[in-house]
């Protein structure tokens, strides 16, 4: 036992150079949302160099490899399109520029979350080199459009390709701790009406953006009475976009529109965000504004469109479930320290693995949440050699092996 999880140690520093390059390679090649072909392409080439039993694209743009063919599933998922680089001047260096500076992987993308991508690829290598794995066929999928629709990319495959493990690893950053869920999330619209009339004498008009101005007072103080959960955290609420119309901008405005980003903490539903919503706007003397849980349908760089709504559930895993049990025995073994078992403070695919479908998840992952979104982002090489090394001990763990 004590032979295999050093083994595992060494060779995953061994390989702490390839990981750290091949991590640069994929943060060279820009992979925003329903634009991640090049990228995707990239690993699909990585897996098969690494020994991978299969790697193929499926019909959404995921790029799933696989390892075995045991009558167990596990998963390990990364999604691998990122954000845009925001203000540039904010940056230090060019985020697409990628480089191994000061024991960090540096660019966009690095924590967010393609430094998952390069530990989980490095993991199969070892699973394969020292035989870790015999009960289990294990997936490996960098997946699309995650940071336009958390989820989107694993409702296609249970629903269309039939995959359904028994456990999703999410290699979302962590910093390198054990995290077992957090909230859910949805995206909502409120929508007012007004009368038009000319700028010069707004008493003839109903004003559409005074309107919206109350709802939108109503939904700040909405935000400070909504639940609180001991683990999750509070749910929130916010106005995250105020878009209005009118024949011209020397008219009354006809038409306000409120974008809302909602975090759904655990007891939190769908249905009774929208009636907090309406209730607010209803507070504000507007009961007959409009709410709508909004929906997504962006074409895939395949084609493929395939809609949902922009409802994503809160999730977590149980304390006393054996994954998580055999995650931290694991850990402990092969990084010589007890976890920290958390949660995420964003969204992950999570929300459709385990939010949606039921099936456990838990998570651990290069780099720290801080970074994610952020300007100079930089995940510690340190960071991917660990990850590697506890995803092939898990799967090892997993096997009666350590």
């Amino acid at each position: 036992m004590v032979n295999i999880v050093n083994q595992i140690i060494a060779r995953a520093k061994e390989l702490e150079a390839d990981t750290s390059q091949f991590l640069v390679d994929i943060v060279k090649i820009p992979s925003l949302s329903c634009e991640e072909e090049a990228v995707v392409s990239l690993i699909k080439r990585r897996m098969e160099e690494a020994g991978f039993d299969e790697a193929r694209i499926d019909g959404l743009g995921n790029v799933i490899g696989r390892i075995g063919s045991g009558p167990r599933i596990l998963a390990f998922d990364a999604h691998i399109d990122t954000v845009d680089t925001g203000d540039l001047s904010q940056w230090d260096f060019d985020p697409y520029d990628a480089k191994v500076v000061d024991g960090q992987v540096r660019g966009r993308g690095t924590v967010d979350q393609k430094g998952g991508m390069a530990a989980m690829i490095t993991a199969g290598r070892l699973i394969k080199e020292l035989g870790l794995n015999k009960d289990w066929t294990i997936y490996f999928t960098g997946t699309v459009m995650e940071e336009d629709c958390d989820g989107l990319c694993w409702q296609y495959l249970i629903n269309e390709k039939g995959i359904r493990p028994e456990l999703v690893v999410i290699t979302e950053p962590t910093n390198m701790n054990i995290y077992r869920g957090h909230r859910g999330r949805m995206e909502m619209a409120v929508k007012v009406k007004g009368i038009s009339c000319h700028g010069s004498a707004p008493e003839r008009g109903e004003n559409a953006i005074y309107k919206m101005v109350r709802i939108i007072l109503e939904i700040e103080k909405l935000n400070e009475r909504l639940h609180v959960d001991s683990f999750l955290g509070k749910g929130t609420v916010t106005v995250t976009e105020v878009t209005s119309g009118s024949p011209s901008l020397c008219a009354v405005a006809d038409m306000a529109r409120i974008h809302l980003d909602r975090r759904l903490t655990a007891g939190e539903t769908k249905s009774s965000a929208v009636e907090e919503v309406s209730d607010a706007a209803g507070r504000a003397g507007f009961p007959d504004a409009e709410v709508e849980v909004l929906q997504y349908a962006e074409k895939a760089f395949t084609g493929l469109v395939y809609p949902t709504e922009k409802y994503y559930p809160t999730w977590t895993l149980d304390m006393d479930s054996p994954f998580l049990t055999h995650a931290a025995e694991a850990y402990s073994k092969v990084l010589g320290r007890d976890p920290l078992i958390d949660k995420w403070t964003f969204s992950t695919n999570g929300v459709a693995i385990a939010g949606m479908h039921g099936i456990p998840c838990l998570g651990l992952g290069p780099g720290n949440e801080i970074y994610a979104h952020a300007p100079n982002e930089a995940v510690p090489v340190k960071h991917l050699t660990e990850a590697a090394a506890f995803y092939a001990a898990f799967v090892a763990r997993l096997n009666g092996r350590i």
